[in-house]
């Protein structure tokens, strides 16, 4: 991850976003560290079969928030592990524990960032900053989100359709949810709109399967700490009758 100073050093890598079942969305990503940098997306619309092109305006760049949050969670456990002077000596087992269920939460927060994607509402991702960042324009019948699950990144297009002024009826609005469904209903600016049709594509990021992996095995060795601990710590609270 960038350093002040040093965020021109990291280097771009291009993406291409494809599905072996439906080719509506295809597109190339370029993520340079935590940013989305360049979108490049052809999106067919399903009536028309018209194709729409959109790109990140020049001047923008997304921020991906989970890969923030995760790497802000890892320097909190690295400042955990280096609060201490070198020279202290833990005086208890008890003590190394309290710690090492400080580390391990933080870690355990951090690899959480990236396997479980956060879940919004149709309005709140009709009214995300993603949406002002493409030239031309969205129109108003299509939304997008991006985001990471495992070691995927993910895009979602969806395309939507008015709703009739009298539709009360039948009017139910959809709740929050990573992935929303063809028929999710919700309102905005005094307009209802349905969710007509959902694609979902994306792409392997190797680097973020190599983090959960790491994710993984920090974990394990923090527990066998403490599972040594708790071995010594048994031997010498045993008292021989």
């Amino acid at each position: 991850m960038p350093t002040p100073g040093l965020e021109s050093q990291l280097k771009q890598e291009n993406f291409i976003l494809g599905s072996s079942t439906m080719d509506q969305v295809k597109g190339v990503l370029t993520l340079q560290g935590d940013a989305l940098t360049q979108t490049d997306i052809n999106l067919k619309v399903a009536k028309s079969s018209q194709v729409l092109h959109f790109q990140f305006r020049e001047d923008k760049q997304w921020k991906l928030q989970q890969i923030q949050d995760a790497r802000n969670h890892v320097n909190q456990a690295l400042q955990l592990l280096s609060s201490r002077d070198e020279s202290y000596h833990f005086k208890t087992g008890a003590e190394v524990n309290k710690l090492m269920d400080a580390v391990m939460l933080q870690l355990t927060r951090a690899r959480n960032r990236l396997t479980t994607p956060a879940s919004l509402t149709l309005p709140e991702l009709a009214t995300s900053g993603l949406m002002k960042m493409f030239t031309p324009p969205m129109p108003g019948d299509v939304m997008v989100n991006f985001y990471i699950n495992l070691s995927k990144l993910c895009l979602t297009v969806y395309q939507l359709h008015v709703l009739p002024p009298n539709t009360t009826k039948n009017f139910k609005p959809a709740g929050s949810s990573v992935l929303h469904n063809p028929g999710a209903m919700f309102e905005l600016n005094n307009n209802r709109f349905e969710v007509s049709h959902v694609h979902k594509v994306e792409c392997v990021v190797p680097w973020l399967n190599d983090t959960l992996v790491f994710f993984t095995i920090s974990l394990q060795l923090c527990q066998q700490l403490k599972d040594k601990i708790s071995v010594f710590s048994s031997f010498w609270n045993y008292r021989p009758f």
